[in-house]
């Protein structure tokens, strides 16, 4: 007899965590019960949105985002220590899921976040579901940091893009886990993946006179590579029961307009790693 209750990890790696949509309905297609996630970046909003009882809502948003309205939810920061404010997109998710807290959620939930100062991860599970995403998205560059209880805070896939510990003591029966730094797959367009970075290095350019867009292609592909290294340490140390893998190139970090096809890749490779 197949385990059936679930702990969940969702690594972090922008729009490729879409593909965590899909995961989770294989899971409850086929009958195992999620009784514990534990996210990072992507993946604690994601998680959390779950837990929350609202991926349906989130998921019917997210296929309806174009590249304009990505753009359109930037709002630009003037500090020196990243771009973006993430107001607006946090928000607009408290819209769509509510303005709830962890200890409320039916299931148990952990954002794993990077307090960079003091080099150690910061679990958050407790307090506003949305403070605990904020901080764990704070990509480096791009978000500002977010100061949570005396500490500013950012992306939890700086130091663990695939957070297992969090569920170490779970009573479940199995551990799946979502990686989204896996193995670069040869796509026949190429030149598509970049198009909405593209968009948002204009967007960028034509407000703050930023610098090139290869200046942030290498930047973000350095961020992918590095995470994509750290996972494999972390998977070899502490091994999940099962792991999912999401090729890194499968799409661009911000390209959430490509929604359906990341949902879609995730249902499969969930479905090609439990039945083939």
């Amino acid at each position: 007899m197949n385990p059936k209750t679930v702990s969940l990890v969702l690594g972090s790696g922008g729009a490729r965590g879409l593909a965590h949509i899909g995961v989770i309905h294989w899971l409850e297609e086929n009958g195992y019960s999620i009784k514990s996630i534990s996210g990072c970046s992507i993946g604690a909003l994601i998680g959390g949105v779950y837990a929350a009882g609202k991926l349906d809502e989130f998921e019917e948003w997210v296929r309806g985002i174009s590249k304009v309205d990505i753009v359109t939810l930037l709002d630009l920061s003037w500090q020196k220590s990243g771009l973006i404010k993430g107001d607006k997109i946090i928000n607009t998710l408290t819209e769509i899921v509510g303005d709830v807290r962890i200890e409320d959620l039916e299931i148990k939930y952990t954002a794993v976040a990077s307090d960079i100062l003091h080099e150690k991860e910061v679990w958050i599970n407790n307090g506003r579901l949305f403070d605990a995403i904020r901080a764990s998205i704070s990509l480096p560059l791009f978000f500002t940091p977010f100061h949570y209880r005396g500490v500013d805070l950012i992306d939890g896939g700086v130091l663990n893009p695939v957070p297992i510990a969090p569920v170490f003591s779970d009573d479940t029966e199995m551990t799946v886990a979502v990686n989204l730094g896996g193995a670069m797959e040869i796509h026949e367009k190429p030149n598509e993946v970049s198009s909405l970075s593209k968009k948002f290095n204009e967007f960028v350019k034509n407000i703050k006179s930023a610098s090139s867009l290869g200046a942030y292609d290498i930047a973000n592909q350095a961020f992918d590579a590095m995470q994509s290294s750290i996972a494999r340490q972390k998977l070899a140390a502490y091994p999940a029961d099962c792991v999912i893998e999401i090729a890194r190139n499968a799409c661009g970090t911000l390209e959430f307009n490509r929604a359906e096809e990341m949902i879609d890749l995730g249902h499969q490779k969930a479905e090609e790693f439990f039945l083939l």
